[in-house]
């Protein structure tokens, strides 16, 4: 979620491929913020270097029980070159930025996000 004049922010900053949609919430104050749900669509993937002992998915439901690693290492030719906000294909709960994006968080003040550099191979 998002507040709207923050997403219009980071829009006008350039940040692509950034769509915020309205949310059905219901809030009972009277001046509430206008958040929106945003569309982080799934690209890119760990590097297999960073998760060796990954057993195969359930041959059923497809279902992957594997833990994200304490190191991340992020695979350099999985990385989307057209957005800069993303998940992982194969952590989807796990939000990846670009440099742009993080530039623009840290000049706009957005304090409400924490950030943690991953190195990519």
């Amino acid at each position: 979620m998002i507040r709207r004049e923050a997403l219009e922010q980071l829009q006008a900053e350039g940040i692509r491929s950034l769509r915020g949609y309205p949310t059905e919430l219901r809030f009972r104050q009277k001046n509430h913020p206008e958040l929106l749900e945003l569309e982080i669509l799934a690209h890119g993937r760990l590097h297999p270097a960073c998760t060796p002992e990954r057993p195969p998915p359930c041959p059923k439901c497809d279902r992957d029980d594997f833990t994200f690693p304490d190191d991340p290492i992020l695979d350099a030719a999985s990385l989307p070159t057209h957005t800069d906000l993303f998940r992982l294909s194969d952590f989807e709960t796990i939000f990846i930025a670009t440099e742009r994006f993080v530039d623009a968080v840290r000049r706009l003040e957005l304090d409400e996000v924490d950030i943690r550099e991953l190195p990519v191979r």
